[in-house]
């Protein structure tokens, strides 16, 4: 049977790869501790490995304390015959709700000799910018990023002298059970499965995980939950806020990505384990669990789309809509409980790069032992930016490279990595610091003014960012589908949907249905670094309605790049103060808004309404001569969508901005030097 795995994975392989084949200083290039390290990295990993083989056991059960089976692939190092070696190894797991089968799928075509020798170089520097879709090239640039190998496995990590092991979540794959989605009890799982690890025979008892996005969550969640054998994690992508994440971000329903994803995961845990069917070994008790539950959270789904009023929302959603309530208590992380090295990939337009950045400055380990790296990608554009001459080394490379100090103890220098490596906005290189936000920043309040700043002709207002209020205006705007050509489309989608460059690149278009506030321009090269809280004196003409704000850089030429966002439901304004964040001057930096139904604050039609929100921490430069600018939205479809029964509330009536300077609305902005505006 597991020569016609064998078969059957390498056939696949050949199917896949054919369609495949068709310091804070700037460093320009690589600084030169870090160039040295990524080279050092790169040839240990890329050379002659330890063993020559890898051995596949398939569908290992591991039982958990419930009696739920999960199932689970075990790669071992294997020896020139063939067969695992005697030597017991570290263990890296990996907790995945796509099935093992798709991480196979994925790994036999990544295995097929010389493929990826042949196939990086190419894909590098592949360019579908003439054709005005960028996020196309990134795309494929996944496998020479290395994101590939760290979402599936990577052969020579394995060879290197570890066993990887690949576990389906409970509920998802072959495992048995119902998927909780990140519920309590699959958490739990997570440490069973790592003291489980530790304890086989093969194993020397030091573990570490790996994975991307729902595989870097569940790293987080049992780290937090301190299992004695995990020793590091390397999450990719990760989030740990998943209400403001992707749940309910400013408690908007992420319609770009939220119904996608969850088809996904609903749909593969539905194939069937066909070897186990025709040899008599089928798991019926899988089957009764998949007829019992085959489409979870789709009935919230179908609820936060249909549901006509607040008094009527199911138990599920208003679960969800709960503050207090467990499920929430489980999707809303404490990355402070993690204690073991920890290195971080996210992204500043990622899904999860809200959470990205608070979990590096959370995370209870030492300077030396937490990494973070955030590049320029989308979700599904991980590792695109890495690997690259000035950039990162490749994400495999990287996570090699932690786990042999972590879990080999070889002194390879990777703890005097930078601690922070970030792709700059506005600069387009690749900067590195000890901590972030930069250290030295200054929060100052821009306020925003309805006079004209002249660079916004085709926007719904053009206004200005000035350093005292302006003269009493009330500014009107309309919820609009303009937004779909934007960037914030692309993040929501989680680069699901290929938004084409001059959306991308470009929100002039998308502006046609915004409030615009613009600086003059920057005589020096100015940066921002941290998250930005936003102050508006708003007006509705309905007891609810949805804000969204952009930060955007601003060329000479009028082009506006958006580099950050945020949003909020403006009934779910009320703050948790014990959470949120504030500059010096009380000013907020992070509202953190409680986004709970039990402290929902319908606004009262025409009265004038104060909403608190925040955008995603950034790290940028205005270049000379460039402009920083505010769009203010009364929409922000596909990324996010009011739930249907406040959707209802607020009529899609348009919304208006109060500009008073007895109640002025302001941006609090971090800020290296005062650029006299």
């Amino acid at each position: 049977m597991k020569n016609y795995r064998g078969r059957l994975a390498v056939l696949v392989a050949t199917v896949v790869a054919a369609a495949a084949a068709l310091a804070w200083a700037p460093t320009g290039q690589a600084a030169p501790a870090r160039a040295e390290l990524d080279a050092q990295f790169t040839a240990t990993h890329t050379g002659p490995q330890q063993y020559p083989n890898v051995f596949i056991e398939w569908d290992v059960p591991v039982t958990m304390s419930d009696g739920t089976v999960l199932k689970a692939n075990v790669y071992h190092p294997a020896d020139a015959s063939g067969q695992p070696i005697a030597e017991r190894t570290p263990t890296i797991v990996n907790l995945t709700p796509y099935t093992k089968l798709v991480t196979n799928v994925a790994d036999s075509a990544l295995s097929v000799p010389g493929l990826t020798d042949v196939l990086n170089p190419i894909l590098q520097n592949l360019d579908f910018s003439a054709f005005g879709f960028s996020s196309l090239s990134d795309m494929l640039k996944v496998l020479p990023g290395g994101g590939a190998r760290t979402f599936a496995v990577d052969r020579n990590l394995i060879r290197a002298g570890y066993t990887q092991v690949v576990v389906d979540v409970r509920g998802t794959g072959f495992s048995q059970g119902t998927w909780q989605v990140f519920g309590e009890r699959e958490q739990l799982d997570g440490v069973e499965v790592v003291d489980w690890a530790a304890a086989q025979p093969w194993s020397n008892g030091r573990i570490g995980m790996s994975g991307v996005s729902y595989s870097g969550i569940s790293q987080l969640q049992t780290a937090e939950r301190k299992p004695a054998a995990l020793k590091a994690i390397f999450p990719v992508v990760p989030g740990s806020d998943l209400i403001r994440d992707v749940a309910a971000p400013g408690g908007a329903l992420g319609i770009g990505f939220i119904p996608a994803w969850l088809l996904a995961v609903d749909g593969t845990k539905l194939l069937p384990d066909l070897v186990s069917l025709f040899s008599g070994r089928f798991d019926t008790t899988w089957l009764g669990d998949r007829i019992r539950d085959p489409f979870t959270f789709f009935n919230v789904l179908i609820a936060a789309l249909s549901t006509p009023s607040v008094d009527q929302v199911p138990p599920d959603l208003a679960a969800i809509l709960d503050d207090q309530s467990d499920i929430r208590t489980a999707w809303v992380g404490d990355p402070a409980q993690v204690d073991v090295p920890t290195f971080l990939y996210g992204g500043w337009h990622d899904i999860f790069a809200y959470s990205t950045p608070r979990i590096y400055d959370a995370v209870n380990v030492p300077a030396a032992q937490k990494k973070l790296v955030m590049d320029n990608n989308l979700h599904v554009t991980l590792s695109s930016g890495v690997g690259r001459p000035g950039a990162p080394a490749a994400l495999d490379v990287l996570q090699r490279a932690w786990f042999d100090k972590w879990l080999k103890d070889v002194d390879n220098g990777v703890d005097g990595y930078d601690q922070v490596t970030l792709w700059q906005q506005g600069s387009e290189q690749w900067v590195s610091g000890t901590e972030f936000p930069q250290p030295g920043m200054r929060y100052r309040r821009l306020y925003l003014d309805g006079a004209s700043s002249g660079t916004a002709p085709g926007a719904r207002h053009d206004g200005s960012l000035v350093s005292a209020p302006g003269a009493a205006q009330r500014l009107t705007v309309d919820p609009s589908l303009l937004t779909v050509c934007s960037r914030d489309a692309a993040q929501g989608s989680a680069g699901l949907i290929p938004v084409p460059d001059v959306c991308a690149k470009d929100a002039r278009i998308s502006e046609g249905a915004a409030l615009t506030f613009t600086t003059a321009p920057v005589a020096e090269a100015t940066r921002l670094s941290g998250p930005i809280g936003v102050h508006l004196n708003t007006v509705l003409d309905a007891t609810d309605g949805y804000w969204t704000v952009t930060v955007n850089d601003v060329a000479p030429d009028g082009r506006s790049t958006m580099w950050s966002t945020g949003q909020l439901t403006a009934s779910l304004r009320a703050v948790d103060e014990a959470k949120a964040t504030r500059s010096p001057g009380g000013d907020y930096t992070d509202p953190y808004p409680i986004l709970s139904l039990a402290t929902r604050q319908p606004v009262v039609p025409g009265e004038p309404t104060t909403v608190d929100l925040g955008i995603r921490a950034i790290d940028g430069v205005l270049a000379p001569g460039h402009r920083l600018r505010i769009d203010v939205f009364a929409s922000n479809f596909p990324s996010g969508i009011l739930l249907r029964p406040l959707l209802n509330e607020s009529g899609l009536k348009p919304q208006h901005i109060e500009l008073d300077p007895a109640r002025p609305s302001w941006v609090n902005v971090p800020l290296d030097r005062d650029p006299a505006w």
